[in-house]
């Protein structure tokens, strides 16, 4: 598969490149990103060329489609579909460095990746899921604003460099009302 940009008012999100390196250096520095998502730790150099490499491999192969989320041109993090199945299935991931939270930029791009993942010119997907360790509140309030559906805890079902802990589950269908949704936890 080919890499799509897309772009929001505020944001183009597009796959990430070789001159992005330092740029998702400096927004992994967050101790959030670092501890609820899958960068390394510490979040160097040679982990940001993997990054980008898993990104442009995840394209070819079409089961890892994630973007840059840039301002201004400049990265800040990432949004992305992964492990996109060939089937219907894939998971919304995200994250976002704290210099540029608190202004509804993750959300932003967010909605644009579900957008194109349930367009029958994008993903064309059936169904999307999204994951978080619990606890991860802001993760979890992103997807509810997206209008994710919360679908319980998964005991010890996350495996992360902590060890394997609990995880909170959520899906959208092309089908669902986007608005907000309540969940019992957060």
């Amino acid at each position: 598969m080919e890499p799509v940009l897309l772009q929001t008012p505020r944001l183009e999100l597009s796959v990430l490149g070789e001159g992005d390196a330092e740029a998702i250096v400096a927004a992994g520095q967050d101790p959030a990103v670092q501890r609820y998502t899958s960068v390394p730790s510490p979040f160097t150099r040679a982990g940001a060329d993997e990054l980008i490499a898993a990104s442009q491999a995840g394209w070819r192969d079409g089961d890892r489609l994630s973007w840059a989320v840039r301002e201004a041109g400049v990265p800040v993090g990432v949004v992305g579909l992964y492990r996109v199945d060939g089937k219907g299935s894939g998971e919304l991931g995200y994250w976002l460095g704290a210099s540029a939270r608190g202004r509804g930029l993750l959300t932003e791009a967010a909605r644009a990746v579900v957008d194109w993942g349930f367009a029958p010119t994008g993903a064309a997907l059936e169904r999307m899921e999204w994951h978080a360790a619990v606890g991860n509140a802001a993760s979890a309030r992103v997807a509810q604003t997206l209008g994710f559906r919360f679908e319980g805890v998964r005991r010890r079902a996350l495996i992360t460099k902590e060890g394997r802990r609990d995880g909170w589950a959520a899906a959208l269908l092309p089908r669902d009302d986007r608005t907000p949704q309540r969940w019992p936890v957060v």
